[in-house]
């Protein structure tokens, strides 16, 4: 063999490796980006410009818990083939399937109009305008790229759209950061124990943990299946298991990585900016954009708003998918991304309604902020449920036939579902309080 041909061969073996590598991340990278949408990118927002560095040990609190339900999450649609509510209808009581996929429902489409609205708020900061008409038109494209177009092609959309995160990455080297505070406030915090700082916890535990991720990754799962011939759910083809098991670990971890990552430089970003410089009270994340133009200068402010428009653009097709395939498999309609807009006229409509709605409501009277802390309410209640709900099924034979999850997997899952459940309790003894 020549030296040159022996040179090429290496060169496609090494070309092989890597496109089985970015193969391997599709459902969790872009579950995992989804969780930073323009609501999430407002909760660390505050985060960071209210307390600073004391809340930024929550991105390693949080991130083996999101790994942990995400992979089982995952695990559930590709063992069974069955995405969550089509797994609920089979073992449960149409009443608790009900009530859970109607409350996914409602609080993903008050999350849509909160996304949608702020891609209009962060346009109108970048190039003036209407936000009612930039919103509407985001909200449009987004759903038409849902319905027209296939699939595989819509999924390598998602995956550029992932790129959007890192615009908040390049904020950070526009500002002067104490990196040797930062690290040792990260590893040893100084946890404040009063009303307003539990509640910001709530808040962060609750975006970083939602329901809505749960079905979109399972969703995701069963899609993946279902777009090459050869795979197979793992319970009735077992051979298969060691190959996507391994994937869903990679993808899982990768994507629930880079979730946390860039909340950590949302969080600060804003808390070397704004919590340095007195500005403590940021509700949204087109504020938060704003606030940064005259400490951070031009240049944070754009990467920081066109984040918001991407994050956006990448989060609301999940939020409404999500939602979509949860409905169509409680009432066992035709569902999948791959069907065309006539075949999956009931999916598609899900889709449209919810995005439509969310629309709407951003020309309502509603108040964005308390539509997102109620849709905030929302999720965190009915995460817990869900959450119990997915342990249980992930444990039984029934489900998961020989792939029921390991002991590891079940302290990550019901320690997520323990802290999820503190949350809650906290949040409504405030509200009550």
């Amino acid at each position: 063999m020549s030296k040159d041909t022996t040179v090429n061969k290496i060169s496609d073996e090494r070309d092989e490796n890597e496109e089985s590598f970015i193969e391997k991340l599709g459902p969790g990278l872009i579950t995992g980006a989804a969780d930073d949408d323009p609501s999430g990118i407002a909760t660390y927002s505050q985060g960071g410009a209210q307390f600073g560095n004391q809340i930024f040990w929550t991105v390693i609190f949080t991130f083996p818990l999101m790994v942990g339900i995400q992979i089982v999450s995952a695990r559930l649609g590709r063992v069974s083939g069955y995405g969550l509510a089509g797994i609920m209808r089979r073992h449960y009581s149409p009443a608790l399937l009900y009530g859970l996929v109607g409350a996914l429902l409602v609080a993903n489409t008050i999350n849509i109009a909160a996304d949608i609205s702020a891609m209009g708020d962060a346009l109108v900061l970048l190039v003036g305008g209407h936000r009612h008409v930039y919103a509407a038109s985001l909200g449009i494209f987004s759903c038409a790229l849902q319905i027209f177009v296939s699939y595989k092609r819509y999924v390598r959309v998602l995956k550029w759209l992932t790129l959007s995160l890192f615009a908040y990455v390049g904020v950070v080297f526009t500002v002067s950061i104490p990196w040797g505070s930062i690290i040792r406030d990260t590893l040893w915090p100084s946890i404040s124990f009063k009303a307003d700082y539990i509640t910001t916890l709530v808040a962060i535990f609750g975006t970083t943990i939602s329901p809505y991720l749960f079905f979109w990754q399972a969703s995701q799962e069963v899609e993946d299946l279902r777009a090459v011939k050869s795979d197979k759910p793992l319970r009735n083809y077992p051979e298969q298991a060691k190959k996507h098991l391994h994937r869903i670990k990679i993808d899982t971890y990768v994507g629930m990585g880079i979730s946390n990552l860039i909340a950590f430089f949302i969080m600060l970003t804003t808390a070397v900016t704004l919590h340095q410089h007195g500005i403590t009270d940021i509700q949204t994340s087109a504020q938060a954009a704003e606030a940064l133009r005259p400490i951070a200068g031009q240049f944070a402010f754009f990467m920081f708003s066109m984040g918001i428009i991407g994050t956006g653009l990448l989060a609301v097709p999940v939020l409404a998918g999500s939602a979509a395939f949860a409905v169509a498999e409680t009432f066992r309609w035709k569902r999948g991304l791959e069907l065309t807009p006539i075949a999956g006229i009931r999916f598609y409509g899900i889709i449209a309604a919810s995005t439509l709605i969310g629309i709407a409501l951003g020309f309502t009277r509603i108040d964005p902020i308390k539509a997102l802390f109620w849709s905030a309410v929302i999720n965190g209640v009915i995460s817990v449920p869900i959450m119990a709900v997915m342990m249980r099924m992930a444990v039984n034979p029934k489900i998961m036939g020989e792939f029921v999850i390991s002991p590891r997997l079940r302290v990550l899952g019901w320690a997520a579902t323990l802290v999820m459940l503190s949350a809650v309790v906290v949040m409504l003894v405030q509200m009550i309080v």
